[in-house]
């Protein structure tokens, strides 16, 4: 039965005003149709081969927490963002770093970018086993670890303002998360290991022809107009990272530059370097022999089977030498691990 002209406008009428009205008329119809279901999360969902089940997860800022704690989650992402501005050489909170280097040039978009030394895990997972150190260290003495090492800095005091709004910011951070359930972006992009040894003087050509606009001819990076912080951070030199800093491992730089430089340009689903050009400039940005940095006093790694394989200085759990250790070729070296029942970390 046809139903009646008033009728229909407005059954019409309803449907514009209510989809799911809609999609129950369609579906009566016969007509098959994809559902999509938007939502107000702060997460983001994106497809990568091998993970359609784990998302991109961005905590929401213009949700931050109101009262003290609020404050400090506030106040600690902006030390994150704009550290030497705060604690710097020239800070206005205190003068706790050795360099003039931010957080966020290696933890981007104040440790919460996927696939960049993501921190939105941190909180939970300390405290926790540190080989380089060989004990267990705590949160505060983690982040203290890194004002030490990249930044050549001393200890923040752990009851200071600066300490507590730090932690209260990773803490927040950690909230977006479910709890011990993966999620995409929160370890550092896969590269292929070659069957050569990282190339340092290819590396440079891709330094060079990449790197060079923003770092500097001699990796000084360039300094904002103030001299108080860098547009782009160092990559060696007097005011770069320590040689101890997770930055100075060819593999573990090498995974972060594949998927965030150059930084106007790479994405992590779109990397524009090759896996053998980020392992070769990761190559050349940490030859010691062509790069001078700070000089740690520290003894890093000290046992020899909790080691970082990619870390080149003894004592090792095997019989490569300093040099494969530091550059590759890294599978047989892998592989010697694996047969022997250690299990390589890199």
């Amino acid at each position: 039965m046809f139903e009646s002209r008033n009728t229909l406008l407005f059954r019409l009428f309803v449907l514009l005003i209510n989809p799911y009205q809609m999609l129950k008329y369609i579906a009566g119809l016969g007509l098959l149709i994809p559902l999509f279901i938007f939502s107000c999360s702060n997460e983001k969902s994106t497809d990568q081969a091998g993970a359609d089940s784990v998302r991109i997860i961005l905590p929401d800022t213009n949700k931050m927490p109101e009262g003290e704690f609020g404050d400090m989650v506030k106040y600690g992402r902006k030390l994150m963002l704009n550290t030497a501005y705060y604690i710097g050489p020239k800070g206005i909170a205190g003068q706790y770093l050795g360099n003039s280097m931010n957080c966020t040039n290696c933890h981007q978009d104040a440790g919460t970018k996927p696939f960049s030394l993501n921190l939105m895990r941190s909180h939970e997972r300390y405290p926790q086993y540190r080989a380089r150190e060989n004990r267990v260290l705590t949160l505060t003495e983690r982040v203290n670890n890194c004002v030490m090492r990249p930044h050549s800095g001393i200890p923040l005091p752990h009851d200071s303002k600066e300490m507590t709004a730090i932690l209260s910011y990773l803490k927040w951070i950690n909230e977006a998360v479910v709890k011990e359930k993966a999620f995409k972006g929160e370890k550092n992009l896969e590269v292929t290991l070659m069957d050569r040894a990282a190339d340092y003087n290819k590396g440079k050509e891709v330094y060079v022809s990449k790197c060079q606009r923003c770092h500097g001819a001699n990796g000084e990076g360039i300094f904002t107009a103030d001299s108080v912080t860098y547009t782009y951070p160092p990559l060696w030199g007097k005011y770069g990272y320590q040689p101890g800093s997770s930055m100075h491992r060819v593999i573990m730089q090498a995974r972060w530059i594949k998927a965030n430089m150059p930084h106007d340009l790479a994405k992590w689903d779109k990397p524009l370097l090759t896996d053998e050009e980020a392992l070769d400039v990761a190559a050349f940005v940490n030859c010691d022999s062509l790069h001078a940095r700070p000089n740690p006093k520290t003894l890093d790694y000290p046992v020899a089977k909790t080691k970082a394989i990619d870390y080149g200085v003894g004592p090792f759990a095997d019989t490569f030498s300093a040099f494969q250790h530091k550059y590759g070729p890294y599978p047989p070296i892998i592989d010697y691990w694996k047969a022997n029942g250690l299990t390589p970390k890199y």
